[in-house]
């Protein structure tokens, strides 16, 4: 029967970008389906998908319990990820026959996939080719993404940790700024490429008088003519701008304001952005003759576990358990997603939603969520990130540095 729980082995992968927590949902696959007696092996594949097509799997029940629980603290994909688009496999089916191999070979009847748009993309693809081959194998999305643009589920795991990082380095960054008894204007670029959640975040600090001045997202059209307009008042008025902005803003025709949208794509074909913050940064200065300072987050924002949100620690394992429950109850095809309650307090429950639904599909900020004169967010958007980024994480350290888990990783033969 389709809810009854199959005997087999089960492979956990990551993809995309890294994220402060994508270990946590990990750890919640890992150790959830350690614990279950019809789940025979447990293997992380290396590289996500890639290490199923290049059969290097690690052997996940031969690691040390502790490590393993260090991954609830521990930034970066641990197992390795990727970034590979599989092609539609009623076009090209050689990597699906690869993996229907891989999973034959180690019976592989589980299979989680930890990532974002694209891995949910992967997920169902996955799905649909062992459905229509006739081999049973649940498939379930776990989701991950600092950029929270998942359709369907109220807000993505990893999201709340970077907004929290961005958060508070825009206040320190805002107390750095003002120091002086000299104008400076700082312009600091984040993440988000169609989907401004992140740099939307950096308006938390104004509830304590230390955010930014101008906030710029990419759900809505980039005028430079304003933009150039908005940073002179403040700064005429105040004798200091602080401005977050996302590396996607973009003009009216839909290019994007960065320098280096040409500079490649990534493994989805996805432009790579980067050096906004240091072409407006000069923009500014030959407009007002202000010192100004660009400042590019990069990396430090989707990696920076020390600030971590234990509400994201906490959900994104739970993520990972739920999706382990849910195969074993003879779901699949689907992804883990949040529904969230705000009425009275903060309530968050699991959901799963058709992977057919996710895929591809993206979740931008509420326009009317952005001000009106689109240099700023409402207090609409302070009311739904605040409660993501509650909590302090129990990071264990060593010698006053983190301590990370260090995995064995053992290969499968």
């Amino acid at each position: 029967m389709a809810n009854t729980p199959l005997i087999g082995s089960a492979i956990i992968g990551q993809s995309g970008g890294p994220s402060a927590v994508i270990n946590a949902s990990a750890y919640g696959v890992i150790r959830t389906a350690l614990d279950s007696e019809y789940i025979t092996k447990v293997y992380g594949a290396s590289h996500g998908i890639k290490g199923v097509l290049n059969d290097r799997l690690f052997v996940m029940d031969e690691e040390d319990p502790k490590e393993l629980e260090k991954l609830l603290y521990t930034p970066s994909s641990a197992l390795g990820s990727c970034r590979y688009k599989m092609k539609d496999p009623d076009v090209d089916d050689t990597d699906y026959k690869r993996i229907l191999e891989i999973f034959k070979k180690y019976n592989v009847r589980y299979f989680f996939y930890n990532g974002g748009n694209d891995s949910m993309d992967t997920c169902n693809k996955i799905s649909r080719y062992c459905a229509k081959m006739d081999y049973e194998c649940r498939v379930i999305g776990v989701p991950k993404t600092i950029d929270n643009d998942l359709y369907g589920t109220d807000h993505c795991p990893g999201f709340a940790s970077a907004a929290k990082y961005i958060a508070t380095s825009l206040m320190e960054v805002s107390r750095d700024s003002r120091v002086y008894d000299v104008g400076q204007i700082t312009i600091v670029e984040c993440m988000g490429r169609h989907a401004g959640w992140l740099t939307a975040a950096a308006c938390l600090g104004n509830l304590y008088g230390d955010g930014p001045d101008l906030i710029y997202l990419p759900e809505v059209d980039f005028d430079m003519d304003q933009f150039l307009a908005d940073v002179k008042r403040v700064y005429d008025e105040t004798g200091k701008c602080l401005v977050a902005v996302s590396e996607g803003v973009h003009y009216a025709d839909g290019s994007f304001v960065s320098e280096a949208k040409t500079s490649g794509t990534d493994g989805f074909g996805h432009a790579q952005l980067g050096g906004l913050a240091a072409r407006l940064a000069a923009l500014v200065k030959a407009e007002t003759g202000a010192k100004v300072r660009g400042i590019e987050l990069s990396l430090l924002q989707r990696c920076g576990s020390h600030c971590a949100s234990a509400t994201d620690i906490e959900e994104s394992f739970n993520a990972g358990k739920a999706a382990v429950k849910a195969a074993l109850s003879g779901t699949t095809g689907k992804m883990v997603g949040f529904r969230c309650d705000r009425t009275d307090g903060y309530k968050c429950e699991y959901v799963l939603l058709d992977l057919m639904d996710v895929a591809n599909a993206e979740q931008k900020v509420p326009l009317e969520w952005i001000t009106p004169e689109h240099n700023g967010v409402t207090k609409d958007f302070v009311a739904y990130c605040l409660p993501l980024i509650q909590g302090e994480t129990k990071q264990p350290k060593i010698t006053g540095l983190p301590d990370f888990a260090h995995l064995k990783k053992v290969l499968a033969k």
